[in-house]
């Protein structure tokens, strides 16, 4: 079975040597800039199967180590995610997206 040229699994039957990003982050590596080797489908009842890409492991890099200068801008980039653009306070959680507000000032709207 192939979907245009890449090769196409059924869902837990990908050979060995595959993996999906998840997988390849689990064993500390990344995908590295390579292209996709072949797609993982997992059938579904009544909609589409759910696509995992899955990527060669020999050719997968390690992951570059966390420096102290990306550290802050992760924290930087969490802490802008829980102030609420309506009342500005630290929500203490993730502002949702669907709600657009911290949920107490969601609720007054």
């Amino acid at each position: 079975m192939t979907t245009g040229t890449l090769p196409v699994y059924r869902w837990r039957l990908a050979p060995d040597g595959l993996a999906t990003r998840r997988q390849l982050r689990a064993m500390g590596l990344r995908p590295g800039g390579q292209d996709v080797a072949a797609e993982l489908q997992r059938p579904r009842r009544r909609r589409g199967p759910l696509i995992a890409y899955l990527y060669r492991i020999e050719a997968a890099k390690p992951v570059r180590p966390m420096t102290p200068a990306r550290r802050v801008a992760l924290a930087r980039a969490n802490r802008a995610r829980r102030i609420c653009p309506a009342c500005r306070r630290d929500a203490g959680y993730v502002i949702p997206t669907s709600l657009g507000a911290c949920v107490p000032c969601a609720d007054r709207a």
